[in-house]
């Protein structure tokens, strides 16, 4: 699938469509997965601004201590993220951790060329 010419939002969706139910990926990991080295943080604000509800699968996406970012500004965000996870059969403790090692997602395929924009 060509993914060249699409805007960062749009590799980050795409990156993000990847990962099986039952897995976890962490916002850096897809960074590099698309060739934005560094840029979990971005990754986030792409995922927060998905409209709810939503066929990517953005809940599957946790900061890299493993945890759901709970913060008021999600606007209960993070508390569907915790039932979308659980409902996969992911455990989720209240304050939002989670185990990471046991349900990262390891793709199997690089997604650099396919995810990322042409020069």
């Amino acid at each position: 699938m060509d993914r060249a010419g699409l805007s960062f939002d749009q590799r980050v969706q795409a990156a993000v469509a990847l990962v099986p139910r039952g897995r976890l990926a962490t916002y850096g990991q897809i960074a590099e997965l698309i060739g934005a080295y560094g840029c979990a943080r971005q990754v986030g604000w792409a995922l927060r601004r998905l409209p709810l509800p939503s066929a990517v699968p953005w809940h599957r996406v946790v900061n890299a201590q493993g945890r759901i970012s709970m913060s008021p500004g999600r606007e209960g965000s993070d508390w569907m993220q915790i039932e979308l996870l659980r409902a996969e059969g992911i455990p989720v403790q209240a304050d939002g951790r989670l185990p990471l090692r046991r349900y990262l997602w390891s793709p199997e395929f690089p997604l650099v060329d396919a995810c990322s924009i042409s020069a």
